[in-house]
């Protein structure tokens, strides 16, 4: 499969899936016919991946992201969805319009350095400290001072997951994953670190003014992370510096102190975003809700301009279908405000349909992997012909679990594992999170490459011969869901039955 991949045609009904779904149950509705139904191709949708990326900027209540919400529902419209319409609420938009940091040595020369400013953190027409190193150790070092903190993106392999996505179920760790050539033993770079959205919270409780912050393992020499995106402002003025500036800094401080000056002209204000919702009758009232999110930190590809894709794929393929021959109605929901903590408005503002809901599916980030060039960690980033990890995060239902693991094995989709919806923390690290945290059946499909937040998240790094098979797989768990009741579903959930030991 590639680019120039010609349309494929997509002949299944829910066959053994929906079989296993339905066991023990009596079937309220048909499974879907055996028709012959075109998916788009892998060229289409790298056509609309491109044109989302154009829009520019597309934080949540940027001019870009009003432009993607209205593409988005054009599209629906074209693709014959029903009911389509952009659904309002508020967001924090935070906007920075100017930035600097000016490093000066003992007795030396005034140094700019590129950096970023850290989202929602405080601004400053012109801070002047003295430069502290951060350690665990001695905190109280940066206490009056600018922090230097060297945080690090979290390195572990990446089947190290199973273990935790795999505590209580019935399916054998073994059976849990899809690796066809072997590699889900090595490392993985995540795109944060142990301390998640709060990155300036340790210099902050050491009495910092400023934070000065770089990911040390961050693959590139970059500065462009927009790290955290929860919307909550920081007391303090931070920026993110380059890997090997930080490494410039320290010896500039073993030589003697240094100040540094930070200027940030930023501001938060009110803003607006629109969840874009579509829906398409189905053979009963109840609910299979298709979801991604369509904001992202920059003009990013993978972040999610592959979601709003994958998304744009199911409507294709199920607009295509009688009502009759759908499990269930389906929603279609591109949702706004993931980077600015409103990511659960949809489910907020849906919360008496939620019981009826059968299964919430959300795809997000299909991504390759990248590396640096000569071995080099600071060195410029290319990309590696292999996907990123993807994780499917499923509730702990065995026969859904089943049905996911059936699709992901049909498409050899490589580097695929199903993991518990709490494997990584109380919730899926998605915007799956929100309904998982209610009670909703979930099955997440999500992968974390370590420049997700970063500037260099372009089209080359898209994973672009795994659209279609992830295209086809959704397909499947969405057709097994016939004849299987929300109040079914919800029911052949398991609950752990021993503490998470991520908790």
């Amino acid at each position: 499969m590639g680019e120039q991949l010609s349309r494929r045609r997509f002949v299944r009904a829910a066959g053994a899936a929906g079989a296993a779904l339905a066991a023990g149950a009596p079937a309220r509705g048909a499974a879907a016919s055996p028709r012959t139904i075109e998916v788009v191709n892998t060229d289409e949708m790298l056509h609309w991946i491109r044109t989302i990326c154009e829009f520019g900027v597309r934080r949540p209540g940027y001019t870009a992201g009003a432009m993607t919400e209205q593409w988005c529902a054009e599209q629906f419209r074209a693709l014959g969805l029903e009911r389509v319409r952009l659904e309002p609420f508020e967001v924090r938009r935070w906007v920075a319009r100017s930035w600097s940091l000016v490093v000066t040595p003992a007795g030396g020369v005034p140094i700019e350095l590129d950096c970023y400013p850290v989202p929602y953190s405080a601004p400053t027409d012109g801070l002047e400290l003295t430069l502290a190193g951060y350690a665990a150790d001695d905190p109280a070092a940066v206490a009056g001072r600018a922090s230097l903190h060297e945080l690090s993106l979290t390195a572990v392999p990446a089947e190290a997951l199973l273990v935790l996505g795999s505590i209580p179920t019935d399916v054998p760790v073994a059976a849990r994953s899809v690796d066809l050539r072997r590699t889900l033993a090595d490392v993985q770079v995540m795109p944060t670190g142990a301390e998640g959205a709060e990155v300036m919270q340790p210099s902050i409780d050491a009495g910092a003014l400023a934070f000065v912050g770089t990911m040390e393992n961050q693959p590139g020499d970059t500065c462009n992370r927009y790290l955290p995106y929860d919307g909550i402002d920081r007391p303090i003025p931070g920026v993110w510096i380059r890997p090997s500036d930080a490494r410039r800094l320290r010896l500039l401080l073993a030589a003697g102190p240094v100040r540094v000056r930070l200027e940030i002209d930023s501001e938060v204000a009110a803003g607006v975003s629109h969840n874009v919702v579509g829906e398409l009758p189905g053979a009963d009232d109840e609910a299979v809700h298709i979801a991604s999110h369509h904001d992202a930190p920059w003009a990013s590809a993978t972040e999610d301009a592959t979601g709003i894709a994958l998304i744009l794929a199911q409507a294709a393929f199920w607009a295509q279908m009688r009502p009759d021959d759908r499990p269930h109605r389906l929603v279609f929901v591109l949702r706004g405000g993931h980077f600015s903590g409103s990511w659960s408005t949809f489910v907020d503002d849906h919360r008496d349909e939620l019981a009826s809901v059968v299964l919430s599916l959300h795809l997000e980030h299909a991504a390759l992997e990248v590396e640096t060039a000569d071995g080099d960690p600071h060195g410029p980033l290319r990309v590696v012909d292999r996907p990123v990890p993807r994780w499917w995060f499923t509730s702990r239902n065995p026969a859904l679990e089943a049905t996911v693991i059936e699709a992901l094995r049909a498409e050899r989709l490589d580097r695929s594992m199903v993991l518990a919806p709490d494997a990584v923390g109380p919730n899926p690290p998605s915007d799956a999170a929100a309904a998982h945290e209610r009670g909703v059946p979930v099955v997440s499909f999500l992968a974390a490459p370590p420049y997700l937040f970063d500037r260099t998240d372009t089209i080359d790094k898209v994973d672009r011969n795994g659209l279609v098979p992830l295209t086809n797989a959704a397909i499947s768990i969405i057709a097994g869901t016939a004849g299987v009741s929300a109040a079914e579903m919800r029911a052949g959930i398991a609950a752990p039955t021993a503490r998470h030991p991520g908790d």
